[in-house]
């Protein structure tokens, strides 16, 4: 691994490393180390030189919502009434646990959000009596995700 301007060179080992953990990240190292060719001391050399560069931001577990019952996904598109009442709605809808994700846009929207609902009902709930609430809030659009076809990372 190198850096340039900022930007940061992995060559082909890091890749190979970096593609099998993000197939499966409970890859133990030495299953790796036999792949790639080198030892688990390099594995965990190269692993910790690549979190110290911030390109790993860690591992996870992912859990499926629809286990526990969230089967409705949506996008909300929110208006605020001025630029200034961002960092305040942002607060409030930290406190919302079904927003999963929350992005500052161009466009129309000050915001765009991501949430996770047990059902339509659910949805409209957290519309009505949470989001809409909003000190700042002027107005949302919703659309209803009917079905995720794509999920991925970038390409290594």
């Amino acid at each position: 691994m190198k850096t340039s301007n900022n930007n940061i060179i992995i060559d082909g080992i890091d890749k190979k490393i970096l593609r099998a953990l993000m197939e499966d990240a409970r890859t133990p190292i030495l299953e790796i180390a036999r792949q790639v060719g080198i030892s688990g001391a390099a594995i965990h050399q190269r692993l910790r030189k690549l979190e110290k560069s911030k390109l790993i931001a860690g591992s996870k577990f992912v859990i499926n919502p629809k286990v526990l019952g969230y089967t409705t996904m949506a996008f909300v598109g929110i208006y605020l009434d001025k630029a200034i009442s961002n960092p305040q709605a942002v607060k409030q809808l930290q406190k919302i646990p079904e927003v999963i994700e929350c992005h500052y846009t161009t466009g129309n929207w000050s915001i765009l959000i991501k949430i996770l609902c047990k059902d339509n009902s659910h949805l409209m709930h957290l519309l009505n009596s949470q989001i809409q609430s909003i000190e700042g809030v002027s107005r949302t659009e919703t659309f209803i995700s009917l079905d995720q076809q794509i999920e991925r990372q970038i390409k290594i």
